[in-house]
């Protein structure tokens, strides 16, 4: 049976890694914007599944920002296979900035 975790200490770790990955045309990291919905270990298998969204479905760097986010997670945990899957369910919206990435773009 597969142990899937969502422990603390490690997703935080992933998430400061993802501050890294900025969508180039917005200025704004993947994390602040809202686009990651979800971060999953699987301990048995040493994966980690990242599930994530772009600002439009015709977004021009999905392709650079799902790498960004592979390599930052890769980068973070070598001893993990990392899978990254571009999702739109929910799709993505102005509200799920944070507050951090409001100040940001609103300087």
């Amino acid at each position: 049976m597969n142990e899937i975790t969502n422990d603390e200490k490690k997703c935080e770790l992933a998430l400061g890694a993802l501050k890294f990955v900025i969508d180039p045309e917005i200025g704004l990291n993947v994390v602040d914007l809202g686009l990651i919905y979800q971060i999953d270990f699987d301990e048995n298998k040493k994966e980690i599944f990242c599930s994530h969204s772009l600002t439009t479905q015709f977004c021009p760097m999905g392709e650079s920002i799902n790498e960004g986010i592979l390599n930052a997670l890769q980068h973070t945990f070598p001893e993990y296979k990392v899978e990254a899957t571009i999702t739109f369910d929910p799709p993505w919206n102005s509200h799920k900035i944070s507050e951090e990435g409001l100040e940001f773009l609103n300087s």
